[in-house]
């Protein structure tokens, strides 16, 4: 397995490491949050390095054009729902955004039967950007409201978070479309 994809394969075990640190007591508030930033913030660092070090090493791939957007989406929808199960996130908007993503697994296995990998495209990396903002500030509210900080500003906060979600879901939408465009051209 090249280093793009070991890099590829931790993101894919930190997902439901995520979704455990959040839900089980594992100990005070603060070491709980500092164990979700970290497992946050190294699964993005995994998820640039991964790309850099494929195209570094000449170690791009099919498979990992596909895996890659895969560990991504695993994630992501990780972290989406321990924000739903929360109360942060709105079921309504994880559901598109489930769809979406399940939509898009569609539309790349078609495009495989074609004989096309189809890897990200540039919506792809806008809605990823957007989901990162979302899960970013949704998991600065919950260190927040966990720790007991700025309690004066959690309710402006829930909307402001609501809102950046808001937007992911409308970029996560449009993507969509864009993928789907690409298949019916191809």
């Amino acid at each position: 397995m090249s280093l793009a994809n070991r890099l590829t394969f931790f993101r894919v075990i930190l997902a439901p490491v995520f979704f455990a640190v959040y839900f089980l007591p594992i100990g005070s508030a603060r070491l709980t949050v500092a164990l979700l930033w970290i497992i946050f913030i190294v699964s993005e660092i995994t998820d640039m390095f991964d790309g850099m070090a494929a195209r570094a090493f000449s170690q791009s791939s099919d498979f990992g054009r596909l895996f890659d957007p895969f560990a991504d989406t695993l994630m992501q929808l990780s972290c989406f729902l321990c924000f739903v199960i929360d109360g942060i996130f709105p079921a309504a908007l994880f559901l598109v955004v489930l769809y979406r993503e399940f939509g898009i697994l569609f539309i790349r296995n078609l495009m495989l039967q074609k004989g096309i990998a189809m890897g990200a495209r540039i919506g792809g990396k806008i809605k990823t950007v957007c989901y990162i903002a979302a899960a970013a500030a949704a998991l600065l509210y919950v260190s927040f409201r966990r720790l007991g900080a700025a309690e004066a500003f959690q309710p402006v906060f829930a909307i402001v978070v609501l809102v950046i979600f808001g937007v992911s879901v409308f970029f996560s939408v449009l993507s969509f479309f864009d993928y789907l465009s690409v298949y019916r051209k191809a």
